[in-house]
């Protein structure tokens, strides 16, 4: 097939001939990684059971009655950091938000920036912590705790001796994973070590910074997974970075093994800010296909795409104290569209199992920028709304089916948690049952 015929069969038209071959080529890649999103999803996120229905008594369910069959809850994680619990404008503001994240979201980031944890030596903000986690068990949001290591920047206490700071920083993994065993179990255990020495930490954390530096990154990194390890052997543990080329795999990935070379990490992070453009479909899929090879799930653990100018830093660069970045109506269309095509993309994706968006509201979002799924008053944007229809709209299962011979019902839905329920007679029953693809094809509910 030549290039004119390929292009009328493809959909691109007359207008596509124009294009140079480079940009037509892109094209071509964006379109068939769109075109197959919905048949990986089918694949990859969905599952078919037959669910062995049984009454209080144990015995089968007669034939013939109807079941109501609704996901409560997804297996993938669709999450936020949630920094601004309860620490929002006013009381109506910390009502909003609570209620939008816990509509939309499954998964929650909370922080562990040391510097501002433990400001006094000896008094880390547990009780802050332990807020977050009370409010999150109550509303069936999964934790995790970002970071346990980071040059950043550095407590004021901290030792001038990179040798006794490393020594601290270690105590401290060590011991946030204890402390929090079974209430937080999954960890960005060390961010963003591959350009570890950039300006800005050498400034920040000159002390933490040295002692990376006389140490190897290679060995402070795994010392750092194996103490979180050494403190909760059931926990995930990720590695977190925001380069997504070669080098975060052949500078910290690679050497975050043991000595019989098995991986010491459970999940690779990745960060995706994009404050200063979108990435597009096409990368988004490179990034996956890239880290994918290491063979462990990836976490997209820090996603912005703004709803306003774009730009990096914007505050700063402007230089300018009237300068507000705010959140325009065209932005929001934006991103509104592009949110939708890269959530798209990352859910079809077999190795991607967990989407972090970077702060919920426009209110303090990092670098003062228009980042937030809902705007500064709370009231959601087209994003937020968006993905409402996709993680619980087009991707949540709510089905009806009949109970037939032997009390069973053949069952396909979305991969997560479910609540069944029959009548049997005058009796409302209820039961539960989780859909996982290492589930066996039959699945035993008693309700009750």
């Amino acid at each position: 097939m030549n290039r004119r015929s390929f292009l009328k069969a493809t959909g691109f038209g007359a207008a596509s001939l124009a294009l140079p071959t480079p940009l037509l080529a892109v094209r071509e890649r964006r379109d068939h990684i769109l075109s197959q999103v919905d048949t990986r999803i089918e694949k990859y996120r969905m599952g078919s059971v037959v669910l062995s229905l049984l009454g209080p008594n144990g015995k089968s369910l007669k034939s013939g009655s109807t079941i109501r069959i609704n996901q409560k809850r997804h297996k993938f994680l669709f999450g936020c950091n949630i920094f601004k619990l309860n620490k929002c404008r006013t009381a109506d503001d910390n009502a909003a938000y609570a209620e939008r994240f816990a509509a939309l979201l499954n998964f929650a980031t909370l922080p562990f920036y040391w510097w501002n944890y433990e400001r006094q030596r000896g008094k880390p903000d547990d009780v802050r912590t332990e807020e977050i986690v009370r409010w999150c068990k109550a509303h069936n949001v999964t934790t995790k705790g970002h970071p346990l290591a980071w040059n950043y920047a550095q407590p004021p206490w901290l030792p001038k001796d990179p040798d006794s700071a490393m020594r601290l920083q270690f105590d401290r993994i060590e011991r946030c994973v204890r402390r929090f065993k079974n209430e937080i179990d999954i960890w960005d255990v060390v961010n963003e070590a591959t350009h570890y020495d950039r300006p800005g930490c050498k400034e920040r954390a000159p002390i933490l910074t040295e002692a990376i530096r006389k140490m190897g990154v290679g060995a402070y990194v795994r010392e750092a997974f194996n103490r979180a390890r050494k403190a909760n052997p059931e926990a995930t543990l990720l590695i977190n970075d925001y380069r997504t080329d070669p080098s975060y795999a052949e500078k910290v990935i690679s050497q975050l093994v043991d000595d019989s070379g098995q991986p010491l990490y459970d999940v690779i992070g990745i960060q995706s800010h994009m404050h200063g453009g979108y990435w597009g479909a096409q990368k988004a899929w490179e990034v996956c296909e890239r880290f994918a090879k290491f063979g462990k799930p990836l976490h997209f653990t820090e996603t912005t795409l703004v709803s306003g100018e774009q730009g990096w830093e914007l505050r700063q660069k402007r230089k300018d104290p009237s300068f507000r970045w705010v959140s325009t109506s065209e932005g929001e269309k934006r991103q509104a569209e592009q949110v939708t095509e890269l959530y798209r993309v990352l859910f079809s994706h077999p190795a991607v199992e967990a989407i972090t968006w970077w702060d919920f509201t426009d209110q303090n979002a990092w670098q003062r920028a228009p980042a937030g799924l809902v705007r500064d008053d709370m009231t959601p944007k087209p994003a937020y709304e968006e993905l409402e229809k996709l993680i619980k709209g087009k991707w949540w299962t709510q089905t009806e089916t009949t109970i037939k011979a032997a009390g069973t019902a053949r069952f396909r839905g979305f991969l997560g948690q479910y609540e069944v329920t029959a009548r049997i007679g005058s009796r409302k029953l209820t039961g539960t049952f989780r859909l996982d693809k290492s589930e066996k094809k039959t699945i035993e509910v008693q309700l009750g």
